[in-house]
Order: C-alpha cells, then structure tokens, then sequence
C-alpha cells in the first residue's frame, strides 16, 4: 500500500472531487466546488517527491523529470480510480488527483436532461460536451458511452490522456487508448481508428487543430464522434472549432460542420441549496437544419436566437437552465445570479 493511498481513501469517504498535494502547505480536497484544508502534517519538498514518485512507473519518472510535468492514472482497487497530474514549481513537486469512481454514473443520476439521453441514439455526426474544467465533462462522456454500451452491438473506442473510467465488455466492443502509454498522441489514434472498424469514437479532449480536423472528418464520413472542448457556450464552440482553422479553410470547415454537428452539451456544476453537493445546469444546442443554416452562411452570431426557438426540440441556454434549477429549489437565488451569464436580464425575469 503506498504512503499516498491514506490521503486518497480519506478523500473518497469525503466526497471531495479533487486532492492537491501541495509543497508547503496541508492536504488540501475540493468538496462541493470549494477548496478545504484538512488537518495534516504540512508537505515538505521531500515528502511531496516520496509521495509520488512511490505510485509512478519508472518510465513515467523519467518522462516527469524530463518534462516537468506529466498526466498519469492510479487506483486504489475496490475503491476508486484517479486521474493525476503532477508538476515542477519553484517550491518542489506538486501533484493534483481527480476522484474517479469505479461505478459509472448513469445520465439520470447526473439528473442531464431527457433529450441527452436521445444523443445516444444517433449513428454518426459530432456530438461535443463543453465546459470549464471540473464541470464534469468527462462524467458525462462516459455515462453515454456506457450507456451506448449497455444496449447497441457496436465498436466504440475511445482515446484518452489517461483513462479515467473504465468500460466493460457489455454489448458493445470496448477498447479504450490512453495517451503516451497505447498511442503517442490523440492525431496518430484517431488516423489509425479510421482504420479499426469503429461505429464510435470517443476522444477526451480536442486540443488541437489536426485532433479537431480528423474528429469532423470522421463524424462527416459516417462515425459517431463525441468529444470535449473547453468552451463556455455552443455557439462559441462552433467559433472555436472555425477559428482553429487557416482562412483558405474555414469555408470547408463550416461545410462540414454545418452537415456534422449534431448536439453541444455545455455544463455547469453550481453549489446546492443545502450545499452538501452540486447541481448540474447544461445548455443544449441541437444540430437542427435552421442551425445549420446559420453555421453555413457565417452567422453564427444568431445562433442563441435559434436556440431559444428550438425550446421544442430540446434546446436550452445556460441562464434557462440555471433559472429552473431556482425554481425547483435546488439553488439558492443567488447562487442562481452569481452563474448567470446575463445578469440584468436573469434579474428581469
């Protein structure tokens, strides 16, 4: 058992999201959204490297001090997975670890809307869950995945830096990728997967302009594609996904993008009322025709007039979202105002 694995169990029992481990300070979790000191000794440079370097392979020491920082995955067996970065600042070595559970979470438990679990249903097109970092994007992508996997006879794989839930063999055929220890980067795995017979691919994250190229390709010439970006909105992932194209390009981009794009999942978790968890607000854009329209003929600035026509579809903006979680008492009032993105109008109504 190593030393580190005590600090882990602890925060698994504390429902914290996060564990930082911090040279010159105590252990610190994140519970409900908020960073908490828990009584401890405070991390010496020394203890900090010991820590660490005791759950790292050797290989993945040599690439931590190589580049000064590295993503990795541990677990505790029977009781949960993390998902870990460590990194080199000026104090010493700091590690920060993401709780994962072991039991997949399904869309109801994270209380997604209806018209999510639709999303599970289609057979090619992209499918994107956004958001800022910790709003549960990668829960989320796992809980469709799992849930495609428990009632379709289809290949799904998934590419991922690291694996933080791991899928089992139900109907579908799983085979999951990690970064750096399957394949040497998410561009190599996703030219390959169009190769490997997928019906699915899931890719954790779309850093890059090759990623997103191959990830639009792939959704257009008939796989189910889903993803992540860190972008606060649907319509500024839609720009996003433009911009990180050359001039010459975006035409074509829009083309396929227009024709491709079939949902963007953007989430917030906001404190409860009792705050003792948190509630989860998400805005939905559908890839509707008249959306479409819009990517096509560049006026993606209209794209929030769609949405609030498309109520009927599904769709729904952040501030929507949020004033429903007000009014079935989830969320305090100003809770609600504090992660509102219009605040004089969510105040008007």
């Amino acid at each position: 058992m190593a030393q580190i694995d005590a600090v882990l169990d602890l925060a698994v029992q504390a429902r914290a999201s996060d564990v930082h481990i911090a040279t010159g300070s105590s252990f610190v979790f994140r519970q409900f959204g908020k960073l908490k000191r828990i009584k401890s000794q405070e991390v010496s440079p020394k203890l900090s490297k010991t820590l660490i370097y005791e759950i790292l392979s050797e290989s993945q020491r040599a690439q931590l001090e190589r580049d000064l920082q590295l993503d990795f995955s541990y677990e505790i067996k029977g009781k949960a997975r993390f998902r870990g970065n460590a990194i080199v600042q000026r104090k010493g070595l700091d590690a920060t670890f993401r709780v994962i559970p072991l039991r997949i979470p399904t869309l109801a438990e994270l209380e997604l809307p209806p018209v999510v679990h639709k999303f599970c249903d289609f057979h090619q097109g992209l499918i994107l869950v956004t958001g800022a970092t910790g709003q549960g994007k990668s829960t989320t992508l796992a809980a469709m995945i799992d849930q495609i996997n428990s009632s379709r006879a289809v290949h799904i794989l998934c590419i991922e830096d690291p694996i933080e839930f791991v899928h089992p063999i139900k109907k579908a055929v799983v085979n999951q990728r990690q970064l750096g220890r399957h394949t040497k980067s998410f561009t190599n795995a996703l030219r390959a997967a169009l190769r490997e017979d997928p019906d699915i691919i899931m890719v954790g994250e779309l850093r890059d302009l090759e990623s997103i190229r191959l990830a639009v390709t792939a959704a257009e010439t008939g796989h189910l594609v889903l993803g992540t970006l860190s972008t606060s909105s649907g319509p500024k992932t839609v720009d996003r996904l433009i911009d990180s194209f050359p001039p010459d390009e975006q035409n074509q981009i829009r083309s396929m993008l227009a024709e491709g794009l079939r949902a963007v999942v953007t989430q917030k978790l906001l404190p409860a009322m009792n705050d003792k968890r948190q509630v989860l607000a998400c805005e939905i854009m559908i890839g509707t025709i008249p959306l479409a329209n819009l990517i096509r003929t560049e006026k993606t600035f209209q794209l929030p007039s769609v949405m609030q026509t498309g109520r009927a579809q599904g769709m729904q903006s952040m501030d929507d979202a949020i004033r429903q979680l007000y009014k079935n008492e989830k969320v305090t009032y100003q809770t609600a105002l504090d992660y509102a993105e219009d605040k004089r109008s969510f105040k008007r109504r």
